[in-house]
């Protein structure tokens, strides 16, 4: 293991040895083209994305390659592992709470630049109150190195995936870098 790789033990989770922690990056959709995209994936040397969206499709047909078949398609292309988990998704009563903010603010949910309270207290609870960062990383296995967290915002504050890596951040010491792709004419 070299000097920048860090060690997660994993002996609560029983006799599963000491792995190598993983790099973590995040990235969203919404302001990126297909192209740049996933430049960005492969530029950061990505080799699993963890969608953590519940609908896995998005809106309009300049995001088309996000939608979860054409996804899942170009990532197997590239070489890179798709996992997805709805678990980690923010659950409609939570979604709303953020879809009222965004509404009190007049603020559509592609220009929002970063979560509201309740959203985040709401999230914690719902989704991070119960979850368990090593068997996240456990149950990715020793071949994800660099794992992308992914969901459709820009901003990485406006979005539950910065909630997400933060918890991973704090309790296994992971680094952690926000992608994003190249600016388009597309926002």
């Amino acid at each position: 293991m070299s000097e920048s790789e860090q060690a997660i033990p994993l002996a609560s989770l029983g006799e599963m040895p000491t792995l190598p922690a993983p790099t973590l990056v995040t990235i969203g959709v919404y302001g990126s083209d297909e192209a740049s995209f996933f430049a960005a994936l492969q530029q950061a040397g990505v080799d699993t994305l963890v969608d953590i969206r519940s609908r896995r499709g998005v809106r309009g047909a300049a995001y088309a390659f996000a939608n979860s078949q054409r996804l899942q398609a170009r990532l197997a292309e590239l070489g890179i592992r798709y996992i997805h988990r709805p678990d980690l998704a923010p659950g409609p009563q939570t979604r709303g709470q953020q879809a009222a903010a965004d509404k009190a603010g007049k603020t559509a949910k592609r220009q929002r630049s970063v979560l509201d309270p309740a959203f985040a207290a709401a999230y914690r609870q719902e989704r991070l109150a119960g979850f368990d960062s090593r068997q996240f990383i456990a149950d990715l296995g020793p071949e994800a190195r660099v794992v992308a967290l992914f969901c459709v915002e820009r901003e990485p504050a406006a979005c539950h995936r910065s909630l997400l890596a933060t918890r991973l951040q704090r309790d296994l010491g992971l680094s952690v870098e926000h992608l994003k792709a190249d600016e388009t004419s597309m926002e």
